[in-house]
């Protein structure tokens, strides 16, 4: 069963129950822990733990590559060689791209993505049926470039998929900025909600705030170390 991501709060706890039921017609041998776990792992990737208010907080970003070229000259010039994924690109000119890793909101992912299946629909008129959605995770579409912009992996865009299903509109050519700030400002409500109820059921190995905590102590342990060695 794939779980909806929801944007809003009051959208996630007035499914919750519906959705836990559908979990059990699914998975008759599993529990309520089995399904917050599944929740745990949705929501978590757009939040981290804050040290100095002891708290979660919401982080929906991703780290892309932004491609660029390293002249003005861009008339006649291909896209980047190296960054399709692990697949050889045949161009008829092209030269050495250059990038550089950069972090975007996932709202800035999404237009992007937007963008791009948009692109593909003005150029084929008979996919007039077809909305959006029906090429959110197409592997040509998304990763296709024309020049330098962004590198989307499609192995990292398998995780943003439950993002965009909730958030991509079925039809139109912008992102909603409302919707978004929805989505940043529920994100916390939603995890404190899912672990409460690994709390009602002493689960709480499993809590969002628990296992963000820990990643984020590993990694402050991790660069001290780093620093150790390098003086």
């Amino acid at each position: 069963m794939e779980l909806p991501l929801y944007l809003r709060f009051n959208e996630f706890e007035n499914r919750y129950y519906d959705n836990l039921e559908k979990w059990f017609e699914e998975y008759q041998n599993t529990s309520e822990i089995d399904y917050l776990k599944q929740l745990s792992k949705l929501y978590s990737p757009y939040l981290y733990y804050n040290f100095e208010n002891d708290r979660l907080q919401a982080d929906a970003s991703i780290q892309i590559k932004d491609c660029f070229f390293p002249y003005h000259e861009k008339i006649g010039i291909s896209f980047c060689t190296s960054c399709e994924n692990g697949k050889s690109v045949k161009n008829s000119k092209s030269i050495n791209h250059q990038f550089e890793w950069k972090t975007i909101t996932m709202m800035e992912y999404a237009q992007h993505i937007l963008d791009k299946i948009n692109k593909y629909l003005s150029k084929n008129n008979n996919q007039e049926s077809k909305n959006i959605h029906d090429f959110i995770n197409n592997c040509e579409i998304i990763t296709s470039r024309d020049g330098a912009e962004y590198c989307v992996n499609y192995n990292q865009h398998q995780s943003t998929l439950p993002f965009l299903k909730a958030y991509l509109p079925v039809y139109g050519q912008t992102v909603d900025i409302a919707v978004y700030r929805d989505f940043i400002f529920s994100v916390v409500q939603i995890a404190e909600f899912i672990d409460q109820k690994l709390k009602d059921v002493q689960a709480f190995e499993y809590m969002i705030y628990s296992k963000l905590k820990s990643e984020a102590k590993f990694k402050v342990q991790m660069s001290h170390q780093f620093l150790t060695m390098c003086n």
